[in-house]
């Protein structure tokens, strides 16, 4: 993310997203009511002729539109923020009326809201320090492999193979097969390496995760090279990357991918309620009690809890993490797009980790 201007007391910063992942950020920091620039098509106002209008041509120009909904459409690689035009060039038709504004990969966007919360703020902050490329994540075992991207927002699966390799017992069938094997899932893996040049990780159950890495080092040295490890997990597949996430087994190579801190922090989350532990808390009405006392440390929010709630919750949240920021608490929102977000949601969206133990029931 490259921030261009920043102007607070206007409530003011344009920035241009450089990633997929800084299209995630933006989605998470631009909420119903913002005003939101940048440049689209329209159509320009034609003069009449004999009692009818010319047909209107569409020409490029800069908008600003006071959000109603963000849409982050992936597949395309873009934001689709919908909303009416707040301020447009007088040439152009439809003041007033609603707009979509494309927001993609290294299009300027200017975000203007009342106030700033500090965790958009950090958030920015730190995507503009940390420009994170994916971690790309083999899970293969005797039954099947899984190639995955490790984003900012979580697990991007790429592929998915079984596998039917003979038995023990057939050993020169097995070698044959297991050759094979390997042979494709690096196929899929040098595609999808081409397109994203960055760190690898192996991991699955027994011995064939250490058999596919030496196949690789014979085979495929460039790919090797790119290998920062060799992990064992329980499970195979996209259950094992999602075990590895919750493990910290990637903790190293992930260090500052925002998927990696808000796993850790559910995690925490839920080993404290497992020891019944009184500094912890989830539901909004017993976090916004742990806020009273001043106890919250860490406070959990899942994005949808924001993007989806109605406007009086959606306000209520946000003054609650406008509360915790003002005593020095620090705000994570969690991406419902890995297990960490879906686990948050099912204990409401909310949860928090606290300073010292209280009876919040």
């Amino acid at each position: 993310m490259r921030i261009l201007k920043r102007n607070l007391k206007k409530g003011l910063i344009k920035v241009v997203p450089r990633t997929l992942d800084d299209l995630w950020h933006l989605y998470n920091i631009i909420y119903k009511g913002d005003l939101v620039s940048g440049r689209t098509t329209r159509e320009l106002k034609m003069d009449v002729e004999y009692s009818r209008p010319k047909k209107g041509k569409r020409v490029s120009v800069l908008l600003s539109i006071k959000a109603d909904n963000v849409v982050w459409d992936r597949s395309l690689n873009r934001l689709r923020v919908h909303g009416r035009i707040h301020e447009a060039p007088e040439a152009i038709a439809g003041r007033g009326s609603y707009h979509t504004l494309n927001i993609g990969v290294n299009k300027p966007v200017t975000i203007q809201k009342e106030e700033w919360l500090k965790h958009q703020i950090d958030r920015l902050d730190r995507a503009s320090r940390y420009e994170v490329p994916p971690v790309i994540v083999v899970s293969i075992d005797s039954e099947e492999y899984c190639i995955a991207l490790i984003r900012q927002y979580g697990v991007n699966v790429q592929v998915e193979s079984k596998a039917r390799l003979p038995g023990k017992l057939e050993a020169a069938k097995r070698a044959g097969a297991l050759q094979g094997y390997f042979k494709d899932a690096t196929k899929m893996l040098r595609t999808i390496g081409q397109e994203n040049r960055c760190a690898i990780i192996v991991i699955g159950v027994g011995f064939i995760k250490n058999q596919f890495a030496k196949y690789l080092e014979n085979e495929a040295p460039l790919i090797a090279q790119r290998v920062e490890g060799v992990k064992g997990v329980n499970s195979s597949g996209v259950a094992g990357i999602k075990e590895a996430l919750r493990s910290g087994i990637f903790d190293t190579v992930l260090k500052h991918l925002r998927v990696a801190e808000e796993a850790k922090s559910v995690e925490e989350v839920l080993a404290r309620l497992g020891q019944e532990r009184k500094d912890v808390t989830y539901g909004i009405a017993q976090v916004e009690k742990s806020d009273s006392y001043g106890a919250i440390e860490i406070l959990l929010v899942a994005d949808s809890a924001l993007r989806d709630a109605s406007e009086e919750s959606r306000l209520n949240l946000e003054n609650l993490m406008r509360q915790v920021e003002k005593k020095d608490g620090t705000v994570i929102v969690i991406s419902v797009e890995h297990e960490a977000g879906q686990k948050l949601l099912a204990l409401g969206g909310v949860a928090a980790l606290l300073r010292f133990p209280i009876n919040a029931t």
